[in-house]
């Protein structure tokens, strides 16, 4: 089993809170962390009809079982329990309650604003990092790593990826996502998400989106919407400052795994990979999600944006820490040419007095100090913004 990073916040925040409500993707390993974490606490999948009938019509009966708490799972599936839970919570009046895991995260976020506001802590898992990955595993080249994605029964079982992927889009996204948004043509909704996968790494234009899907704008930015509440894919804004520039204010949209994504737009081998026309955005695609995740990992808002004006000056990842920027350009090429430092240089002269670490991440392996900032190969972005963070 891979070592999750987000262990040492869950384990932090528990000892802190009553609840703590762990959100992310189906099958990101969401269940796995909870459990292995806190072996001692019971488990319950509300799944399970069952268990789902018996926590709706008798939610202080089903409550009344753990009276030192326990693992809920996919907990959206009863929003109403989250009230009966606020009481129970703040009856005890201690923390490490409750472990709740949920899959679909603007429902989920709104009933437990209602609910269990000041008493949860919220963190999210994302599949597998290349830095969780780098723990059981020796980088070789980045290509295979794309292909297989992220989700940890995939890595972690050797599974085909074509199989494994097509059966989740099958049995996750298309059942999840039309039961919620009852669609009534299942056609045009993969045919969106297979030309939103296509549209990875690009800034979002929903009305082009819409337009090759074939259906209106407000369908469109519902369908997106649920795909973003559900982690399949998340919107990077863009970076604003007064400093006498016109600047790109259209989100840049990334899919969460590049796995899926490889799966969606028809990638049915790792060495198709090699001559792509898509490759560079899957590679940015997967390192703008490795900054994403290595975020989330510390249980931290992103604070993550991308930088494009209408000169066409275009940088990759901004971290706003605050007092200062840092700065990543993403370049997929295993050579290094010293053009490709050229937006970190110009976006430092025009915001000098905030402009902090600067790094090229590049397809390579070569690592090394330069005056205009740091190179670091594929697998070292997230040490490299641990660095950062002391």
């Amino acid at each position: 089993m891979y070592p999750r990073a987000l262990t040492p916040s869950l384990t932090a925040l528990f000892g802190q809170y009553p609840v703590v409500t762990v959100t992310g993707p189906r099958q990101s390993g969401k269940t796995t962390l909870c459990r292995g974490s806190f072996p001692d606490k019971p488990y319950v999948n509300l799944e399970a009809p069952d268990e789902r009938a018996f926590a709706r019509d008798d939610p202080r009966g089903f409550l009344g079982r753990f009276p030192d708490g326990a693992i809920l799972d996919e907990v959206q599936h009863v929003p109403e329990l989250l009230s009966y839970l606020q009481v129970r919570v703040d009856d005890a009046g201690r923390p490490g309650q409750f472990l709740l895991t949920g899959s679909h995260q603007f429902e989920l976020d709104r009933h437990i604003s209602q609910s269990l506001a000041g008493r949860t802590a919220l963190l999210r898992l994302l599949p597998l990092s290349v830095a969780e990955r780098l723990a059981l595993e020796t980088p070789a080249d980045y290509d295979a790593w794309l292909f297989q994605g992220g989700y940890p029964r995939v890595v972690a079982e050797g599974l085909e990826p074509v199989r494994a992927y097509g059966d989740y889009f099958q049995t996750y996204i298309q059942r999840d996502l039309r039961e919620l948004l009852q669609i009534r043509d299942l056609r045009l909704f993969e045919k969106f998400v297979r030309l939103a996968a296509g549209r990875s790494g690009q800034i979002l234009n929903l009305n082009s989106l819409a337009a090759d899907t074939g259906v209106s704008g407000h369908t469109a930015r519902s369908w997106l919407s649920m795909l973003e509440a559900s982690y399949i894919v998340f919107l990077l804004p863009p970076w604003f400052a007064n400093i006498g520039k016109r600047l790109i204010k259209s989100p840049k949209l990334y899919f969460c795994d590049t796995g899926l994504a490889c799966f969606l737009m028809g990638i049915r081998a790792a060495e198709q990979l090699a001559s792509h026309p898509l490759r560079g955005a899957l590679f940015e695609t997967l390192m703008v999600g490795e900054a994403l995740k290595q975020r989330l990992n510390h249980g931290l808002p992103p604070d993550l944006y991308y930088y494009r004006d209408s000169g066409g000056l275009e940088v990759d990842v901004l971290l706003d820490r605050g007092n200062r920027l840092d700065a990543v350009e993403v370049k997929s090429g295993e050579t290094l040419s010293a053009d490709f430092f050229k937006p970190l240089v110009k976006l430092a002269a025009l915001v000098p007095e905030r402009m902090g670490r600067r790094a090229l991440v590049h397809g390579g392996t070569l690592g090394q100090t330069r005056g205009q900032g740091e190179v670091l190969p594929w697998f070292g972005l997230s040490a490299w913004m641990d660095a950062g963070m002391a």
